[in-house]
């Protein structure tokens, strides 16, 4: 179970914020915390730490006017710190390659992966073949329905018709090297772990798992390794004292191997 940190830019700024809330009209987003630091201040940290496998988000899409400033930011986060950070916002099989080329380890695919509310199959196919099955991260951050949990897409604000399971994530393992996973529900509010989609996760064997949303606590902590059997990673964003929160980043520092 390894800690991986996190770079979330929004609006040219290291952010953090309220799951679910983020929306492209107006670049408006519910904030828990707004950093006086760049990206690369944060890159450089983990790398003097040896956290690897962190992700840098970048939260604004191409048509906002924002885009220029975060999409800078992120790629001085990856310049210094090469091989360590993987990216995601906006990646597709056409731009895949320049954020590889710009010193990330991995990309990060969310949307361009789940269109229409199903999973385009020759997508996924077009990308690992474009960068590699090994340089590819699926994000399936989900929120619950009555059934079960769902993927969601477009900041999280559209629920598609794929249901996250168990086989779900084997099929998809053929594709990607690793899965991240946002409990929406949950994330940016540091009330807890999502307790039933941890343990799903954890189930899968395939490919490396890193969950996000809701630790809030060094007791949070505790009971999401109790609840996953310590088989998956985990990532801690606005309870982190780096940003505004109460857990210590240096305890953090202990979960890199």
């Amino acid at each position: 179970m390894k800690f991986r940190p996190c770079i979330d830019i929004h609006n040219g700024k290291v952010k953090q914020i309220v799951g679910g809330s983020l929306h492209d009209a107006g670049d408006q987003a519910r904030e828990n915390y707004i950093s006086d630091q760049e990206a690369r201040y944060y890159a450089g940290l983990y790398k003097r730490d040896g956290l690897k496998g962190g992700h840098v988000i970048l939260l604004n899409p191409p048509s906002s006017e924002y885009y220029a400033e975060t999409k800078r930011q992120a790629l001085e986060a990856l310049l210094a710190y090469p091989g360590g950070l993987q990216i995601g916002g906006g990646i597709t099989d056409e731009n895949a390659r320049e954020y590889l080329d710009a010193g990330a380890s991995h990309v990060i695919v969310t949307s361009y992966v789940f269109r229409d509310g199903q999973i385009r199959w020759d997508a996924l196919e077009r990308l690992a073949k474009a960068v590699g099955r090994e340089r590819v991260v699926i994000d399936l951050s989900c929120r619950k329905k009555e059934d079960g949990y769902y993927i969601v897409t477009n900041r999280w604000q559209t629920f598609t018709d794929v249901r996250l399971t168990e086989g779900l994530m084997d099929e998809i393992a053929d594709y990607c090297d690793e899965f991240l996973v946002h409990g929406v529900d949950v994330e940016g509010k540091a009330s807890g772990v999502d307790e039933e989609l941890a343990p799903l996760l954890a189930s899968h064997r395939r490919r490396p798992v890193t969950y996000a949303g809701g630790i809030g606590s060094l007791d949070d902590l505790e009971r999401f390794e109790r609840l996953t059997g310590g088989h998956i990673d985990f990532t801690i964003g606005s309870a982190l004292d780096l940003f505004g929160g109460k857990i210590p980043y240096e305890k953090m520092r202990m979960f890199c191997d």
